[in-house]
């Protein structure tokens, strides 16, 4: 098939895991490590593995944020990278899905 027919999806979303971490950040924006892990109901391991993938390739930033006396938080949000692959990475996903696509014949 032609590649504009066959789009790719980004490898990095497209993993289940992934795609709700950045799909949660995009709707709730910052947000707390435990209440990602919480909302998505994952483990500290699974959870900070994948953090740490997203982080890697600037699809989502962390930062510091005091909230008691001497005491620090970690907030996670997506970066303008990371919003806009997401939002690809949906196109992607809505044009494979479109009838035009699904009724086309693959080419020998």
């Amino acid at each position: 098939m032609d590649a504009l027919l066959s789009p790719e999806l980004n490898a990095v979303l497209h993993q289940p895991v992934r795609t709700r971490i950045v799909a949660y950040l995009a709707a709730r924006g910052d947000t707390t490590f435990n209440e990602l892990k919480q909302a998505l109901d994952i483990t500290d391991g699974n959870l900070d593995s994948h953090m740490k993938k997203l982080v890697s390739v600037e699809y989502i930033q962390s930062k510091k944020q005091a909230v008691k006396k001497g005491k620090q938080q970690t907030l996670y949000c997506l970066t303008e990278i990371g919003s806009r692959e997401f939002e690809n990475y949906i196109e992607t996903l809505k044009r494979l899905l479109s009838p035009q696509f699904l009724q086309q014949s693959p080419k020998d």
